[in-house]
């Protein structure tokens, strides 16, 4: 049975963690875990995140940063972490629901003939939440069509996509 890590990063996420938590807890999915890195939040993300895991019977752990370092480096914590707990598969996902639980279905069926399976909200098929703002969906199409290929020039369409 293949061990699937979802690596969560948090920082304020109070509010989301407990629903995504169950949400992913939910799946229909034999050996699916979470790992929380939390960012030294402020507002109590990292002791819930403990609690949670408290009653996970194992299947989530957390990882306490102790200074807010960014997204980007609380990922790479987290896959070396997974990699660490022999994950067979690891899987990102931002806390705020901004990657729905759901696709990690979709993931898991795709990864089954591939070597490596990458979401995107920005081909054909992929969408950003309807409830973003105007500026959140004008920065993320800048950060992801612009910045990302020509700047850092990493050709991939959607570099935070999970």
């Amino acid at each position: 049975m293949k061990k699937i890590i979802v690596v969560l990063p948090t920082y304020n996420e109070i509010e989301n963690l407990p629903l995504i938590v169950e949400a992913v807890f939910a799946l229909p999915v034999q050996n699916l875990n979470i790992l929380v890195v939390d960012d030294n939040s402020p507002d109590g993300t990292g002791q819930l995140a403990d609690e949670l895991a408290a009653k996970s019977a194992g299947r989530l752990q957390v990882i306490h940063r102790t200074e807010k370092n960014g997204l980007g480096p609380a990922y790479i914590q987290g896959f070396k972490r997974a990699l660490d707990l022999n994950a067979d598969y690891i899987i990102q996902m931002d806390a705020d629901f901004s990657h729905q639980p759901k696709y990690i279905l979709d993931l898991l069926k795709a990864i089954e003939s591939k070597d490596v399976v990458i979401a995107s909200r920005f081909t054909k098929g992929g969408s950003v939440d309807e409830t973003w703002s105007f500026y959140r969906k004008l920065l993320s199409w800048f950060a992801n069509r612009i910045y990302t290929p020509m700047i850092l020039g990493i050709p991939v369409y959607d570099a935070t996509g999970g």
